[in-house]
């Protein structure tokens, strides 16, 4: 049986710029407050957490003082900075720039909706970090819609400006937006142009390129074993990715949860994961798959 991991898996490049971050200082000074889990991986959480990390939320942080607090890549609302002044807190901001990027966006697209009284909609799953530092840019007046029955939220006679989490999947934003174009043309009983839908693709493509990626990976392979926390979105919609194209895939977070009857009559097995996935667990699960094969 050959074993082999995926070369494009693992950490994006915010995910690795925030835990970096966190090891600098955890490697300084041996203690950081961290807002929210680091990364939607909890054996990567609990690996950091044993060199110090302390995982709070928003309520705990009103109670800090003068102390250093990590905000992860998914980013903030503007009230965090705010908490953190009047606290004297310095925060470590590890907010990846893609995410910065769209809350600028989403941010001036406020301004423009005011002006011709229209809505800003937010393509994306309610309680995610990320999510939540989004519709804060908006005061929490954005419209979230997660699914075709969230759209019966927007009123389709105003303006629309259309943004997506970043690590939902192109398939289903383009399918959003087509809804949304649908509901538009019927409302205004015209064409829809630009000026009044404003449609913006703010997928991640360091995310959205690895879904042909993983096809491809997948389909090379007898059988998956696709490594994600159970908390994450982008590992939700890529281990979909994955089974949708190889039904022998295989969803866990840690080795004990492998079973040796899926690798029966296998000769070739395929390791991948997240963009919140690391490496060394990856390999971790090479190193378990390669001793059941010796044994």
């Amino acid at each position: 049986m050959q074993v082999t991991i995926d070369p494009h898996s693992g950490f994006c490049f915010g995910v690795v710029y925030a835990i970096q971050m966190a090891e600098d200082e955890l490697d300084n000074s041996g203690q950081l407050y961290c807002l929210g889990d680091i990364v939607h991986n909890n054996v990567e959480v609990d690996r950091l957490r044993a060199k110090g990390l302390e995982i709070i939320d928003h309520e705990k942080l009103k109670l800090l003082k003068d102390c250093k607090v990590l905000i992860r890549a998914h980013g903030e609302p503007p009230e965090t900075y705010k908490i953190a002044l009047e606290n004297n807190i310095e925060l470590i901001d590890a907010s990846c720039p893609v995410v910065l990027k769209l809350q600028n966006r989403v941010r001036i697209s406020v301004d423009a909706m005011s002006e011709m009284d229209g809505q800003v909609v937010i393509y994306g799953e309610a309680g995610h970090a990320e999510v939540m530092g989004l519709v804060g840019q908006t005061k929490g007046e954005a419209i979230l819609v997660r699914n075709e029955e969230d759209l019966d939220k927007v009123d389709y006679s105003k303006h629309i400006y259309f943004f997506s989490q970043t690590t939902k999947s192109t398939r289903g934003f383009e399918k959003m937006k087509a809804l949304i174009e649908e509901r538009s043309k019927k409302a205004q009983e015209a064409e829809v142009n630009e000026e009044f839908l404003n449609s913006n693709d703010t997928v991640c493509r360091q995310v959205s390129n690895r879904e042909p990626q993983l096809k491809k990976f997948s389909i090379a392979h007898d059988v998956i074993i696709f490594v994600s926390g159970k908390k994450s979105s982008n590992g939700k919609v890529l281990f979909e990715v994955c089974r949708s194209v190889n039904p022998k895939t295989h969803f866990i977070s840690d080795v004990d949860e492998i079973k040796n009857e899926w690798m029966v009559g296998a000769k070739s097995v395929g390791i991948c994961g997240a963009t919140s996935t690391p490496m060394w667990l990856m390999k971790k699960v090479e190193d378990h798959l390669l001793d059941l094969k010796m044994n």
